[in-house]
């Protein structure tokens, strides 16, 4: 019958045999293993000749705000086998592990309180009792134990972060800037928990046919759908690391091109109009916000109050037609995924939003048009497919949170470590 100090204690495998008090106010718990005999690692004959009972000091889980010492009597035990050339050896467990000075459960709860709940290692370090390098040296052996290659999937988004603030350094040639970045690898799939797959450092192209090179070829082979941002060399890359893979550009940015493009418009006219940014007095650049809203989301009163915008503050046209512009695209986006994609639909919108473009007859207006033709291949697979990377920007949050939370890294590949053991420990719950 298991007693209810050891109960209470609940380590697996072992029996508690005394509880003294410190000197300095904490307990000392005085345990060893329930098991009679052990097994010789060189030979693996059982035995239970006992030969000496030292007491091995160790850390583990504190119980409430009173300090506790663990003793652990490691009973050594004589090998049984005559012919063995180890004479004697100690006993292990899976929760006192040979030459270790942590127990299992301490190591495992370590490593859950900063990859699960993101703290700070100091943070835990101090809650636990050990020191910030034991708490590192936990985490380096979780990374090589958890992490390993990505799993296959048909869907991946691809984002930058910026890893640490921009720094100058002193070269021979003179002051050089440092402005480092990060590209995130998300899984999208909707039938798998998501997360972050992999890192790469910087933001080209050639960073991410770096690391999809160290991917296996079923992994490359498996991914069908590449969402991303406009961006050129991430396009380039993919283009050459995923040949078959179909490109989607997130649409979320689009909407954004087309709200700067009527800002610029906006910010021109003013200036040339009235000589400056904009005041309170003037409608156009009170109601700023309004003109970036979507037209059909306005009520009566807001579609009142842009007409007064554009009656009032609008002697050109120019910010009606650029508003005119920025409804055709986010008409054009809205229509999207597998039910609400139509080719015949899709390229009268199209035509209207390029027609709209070339009345408008300015130059924010014509760099919008270049813009959405140059990506057109790109935009017809989201408005075919609806895949986005919202999911990727949402992990974005996550990756900025943890450097954060550090007050920033030095060292990369702590911090690459942090995040994708971050991410699995989410994926995992």
């Amino acid at each position: 019958m298991i007693d209810r100090t050891t109960l209470l204690f609940a380590l697996p495998g072992f029996r508690v045999l005394n509880v003294t008090l410190d000197p300095d106010g904490g307990r000392v718990v005085l345990v060893e293993s329930v098991a009679t005999d052990g097994g010789c690692p060189l030979c693996g004959v059982m035995s239970s000749r006992i030969k000496e009972r030292p007491i091995c000091r160790l850390k583990d889980l504190p119980h409430g705000s009173v300090p506790l010492r663990l003793w652990v009597c490691k009973r050594r035990f004589l090998c049984s086998e005559k012919l063995c050339a180890r004479r004697s050896f100690t006993e292990v467990s899976d929760q006192v592990p040979a030459r270790s000075r942590l127990t299992t459960r301490l190591r495992a709860k370590v490593s859950s309180a900063v990859t699960a709940t993101n703290r700070a290692m100091s943070e835990v370090a101090a809650d636990y009792g050990v020191a910030w390098w034991t708490v590192h040296r936990i985490l380096v052996a979780t990374a090589v134990k958890v992490l390993g290659q990505a799993a296959p999937t048909t869907m991946i988004g691809i984002d930058e972060t910026r890893a640490r603030s921009v720094r100058w350094f002193f070269k021979e040639t003179g002051w050089a800037r440092s402005d480092p970045w990060m590209t995130s690898i998300v899984d999208l799939d909707p039938t798998h928990p998501g997360g972050i797959i992999g890192l790469a450092p910087g933001r080209s192209g050639a960073c991410v046919e770096a690391w999809m090179s160290l991917q296996t070829r079923k992994f490359r082979d498996g991914v069908a759908v590449v969402a991303i941002d406009p961006s050129a060399p991430y396009a380039s890359g993919i283009r050459r690391a995923l040949p078959q893979a179909r490109i989607v550009l997130d649409h979320f940015h689009l909407v954004m091109l087309g709200n700067k493009m009527l800002t610029d418009v906006r910010q021109r006219v003013q200036h040339e109009q009235q000589s400056r940014r904009g005041m309170k007095v003037d409608p156009a650049w009170a109601h700023r916000r309004l003109l970036l809203r979507a037209g059909n989301e306005l009520g009566p009163k807001s579609l009142t109050r842009l007409r007064t915008v554009f009656e009032t503050d609008d002697p050109t046209n120019e910010i009606s037609a650029a508003w005119g512009v920025k409804e055709l695209l986010a008409q054009m986006l809205r229509a999207h995924g597998p039910n609400g994609y139509s080719r015949h639909e899709t390229s009268t919108r199209r035509t209207r939003f390029l027609a709209a473009c070339v009345d408008a007859d300015m130059p924010e207006a014509t760099r919008l048009a270049a813009t959405i033709e140059k990506w057109w291949p790109e935009i017809e697979g989201f408005l075919e497919l609806g895949n986005t990377n919202a999911r990727t920007e949402g992990y974005n949050r996550v990756i900025k949170q943890i450097k954060r939370v550090a007050c920033g890294f030095r060292n990369q590949d702590n911090y690459e470590r942090r995040i994708m053991l971050h991410s699995a420990a989410h994926r995992a719950a």
